[in-house]
């Protein structure tokens, strides 16, 4: 039976637990004295990191294997539901899960860019997979908040235990950079096949039909969340994967374009242009000509 368990406090994700509630709004839980359990779907209405531990072999990062075997990081935003599938076989969890409500970080500076983490958007298998060091850090972090967590709370608690939330997402962020880096072999054959995708894409009737191709449409391709596929073509080319798009458009659409047969707005509706007037404002933005100038100058 598909069962879904609903978590909309952070006290109720601490009684499934069995882990004492010291805030109402956020807690660092030890999944190994939770009791046996059987996987199952679970709604979670607040922030989730989950440090999860490796009990044997290596991890298998989609279709790769790889060799960080002490633990990953999973991370989850409010809304999300976590899946989690092992034929019914009871279980011990194993790992910590810190989990905050976003009622903790409202106001805060946190509170403003907590979306430009973007990795509380990524898929379970874009987890972060953690060096020795890097888990250690991980937990030095953990540790930090609970040391404010086993205090009584006064007028200071909220305000540092934000701080290092947000300390601890930075280096989160940062474990991502080394990750895109240590995955780079990889992350270009995902570049290679986003090129062809975008190819083959104008060489069909989609662009008609359905459009100008969308960053979701593209990663959706690659079997990767828009968050993940996002950052990793912003690190491998400096442009973000919105920009690339435009870049191939502007590209097809300047070879179109010596198609005399054709007007400007046929080649824009032919691109998946709406309307042809968005066509020829981003041409002119990223060519500094508009269409008509640049076939003019062009055309032997």
């Amino acid at each position: 039976m598909d069962t879904l368990r609903r978590f909309e406090t952070i006290n109720e994700y601490n009684v499934f637990n069995n882990h004492e509630t010291l805030h109402p709004l956020v807690s660092v839980v030890d999944l190994s004295k939770a009791a046996p359990r059987q996987g199952s779907r679970m709604y979670m209405g607040f922030y989730c990191v989950f440090l999860k531990d490796v009990k044997c072999g290596d991890l298998i990062y989609g279709k790769h294997t790889y060799d960080y075997q002490e633990g990953t990081l999973v991370f989850m935003a409010p809304g999300q539901i976590a899946d989690v599938n092992n034929n019914g076989v009871t279980y011990q969890p194993k790992g910590y899960a810190l989990v905050f409500h976003p009622d903790l970080i409202h106001g805060t500076a946190l509170g403003k860019h907590i979306q430009d983490y973007t990795f509380f958007g990524y898929q379970f298998y874009e987890a972060l997979h953690l060096s020795n060091r890097e888990r250690q850090i991980v937990l030095d972090y953990f540790s930090k908040i609970e040391y404010e967590l086993e205090h009584a709370i006064d007028k200071h608690s909220r305000k540092l235990i934000v701080a290092t939330i947000e300390l601890f997402l930075g280096y989160c962020t940062r474990f991502y950079d080394r990750q895109f880096i240590t995955r780079e072999t990889a992350h270009k054959g995902t570049l290679e096949r986003f090129e062809t995708i975008l190819n083959d894409y104008f060489q069909t009737d989609k662009p008609q039909t359905i459009g100008l191709p969308t960053v979701t449409y593209c990663a959706g391709e690659l079997n990767l969340s828009a968050n993940y596929f996002g950052d990793l073509i912003k690190k491998e080319t400096g442009k973000t994967a919105q920009e690339y798009i435009q870049a191939k458009v502007i590209d097809v659409a300047k070879e179109r374009i010596f198609d005399q047969s054709k007007s400007v707005s046929q080649i824009a509706y032919e691109l998946g242009f709406k309307y042809p007037q968005h066509f020829m404002r981003l041409f002119k933005q990223r060519v500094g000509q508009s269409p008509n100038e640049y076939r003019l100058l062009h055309d032997n």
